[in-house]
């Protein structure tokens, strides 16, 4: 059974010791499939119509840690904050999170420009580099359906576009094994404890960031050079 310290000590006292504990399991991704930066075709579905203003994207696919670095590199990403998504208010925190009991999953929401950057673009940066597809209530050595891949669309808009880009990857057949992401709309998203948000940034010697969530980076900026940036600082997350 995978175990985190964190499962064990009181998140206020790790929040207040300040100590890099990962909130996810403190392990190295030492699993099949486990590699990022698949090559994937562009979505051929999108929003029917162009939103105009900031728009938001919310998406599970492992630890929030690793998710919420990815998107801070991305071109037209103004805000990332980790969160939980898909269950309630009362159990929005890590503690009854960590449980997988009360059906949420460690999610990011994703604030972004859709002048810059399309929402099915995000869905491409998100198969590809930011988590691994394929992996069933698990990514790497965090096991557990709150780790499990999921697209939060905000509408049916949104949604129609992760279902069609799903079945265009199955077609495609660029994995070597099933797509496991689910789709589900208009589920409630709750921001994560304010040690959590932007943990790679404020610990990047953190073992668990360098061993499971730095390479997503590199293949951010190996595979999607036009789309990478060494990120500003971006909003408060909260």
């Amino acid at each position: 059974m995978n175990q985190t310290l964190t499962h064990i000590l009181p998140s206020a006292l790790i929040a207040v010791a300040g100590l890099t504990l990962a909130a996810c399991t403190l392990g190295t991704s030492a699993h099949a499939n486990d590699t990022y930066g698949t090559a994937i075709p562009a979505p051929t579905a999108h929003l029917a119509s162009q939103p105009h203003g900031t728009q938001t994207a919310v998406l599970a696919g492992g630890c929030f840690w690793g998710m919420e670095e990815v998107f801070q590199h991305v071109k037209g990403v103004t805000d990332v904050v980790s969160g939980y998504a898909g269950g309630d208010k009362a159990h929005a925190n890590y503690s009854d999170s960590s449980s997988g009991r009360y059906g949420d999953a460690e999610a990011v929401k994703i604030s972004y420009d859709p002048q810059r950057i399309s929402y099915a673009e995000l869905l491409r940066i998100y198969f590809s580099v930011a988590h691994n597809p394929t992996q069933i209530d698990r990514q790497g050595p965090d096991v557990g359906t709150q780790y499990r891949s999921e697209v939060f669309a905000a509408d049916a808009a949104q949604a129609r576009v992760a279902r069609d880009y799903i079945q265009q990857l199955q077609k495609a057949d660029v994995f070597d094994a099933a797509i496991a992401t689910k789709v589900s709309v208009g589920k409630n998203f709750f921001p994560a404890e304010s040690y959590h948000q932007n943990y790679a940034e404020r610990h990047p010697d953190s073992y668990y960031i360098r061993i499971n969530d730095a390479p997503k980076v590199a293949a951010l900026e190996t595979r999607f050079p036009a789309r990478y940036r060494v990120p500003h600082k971006l909003a408060s997350n909260g």
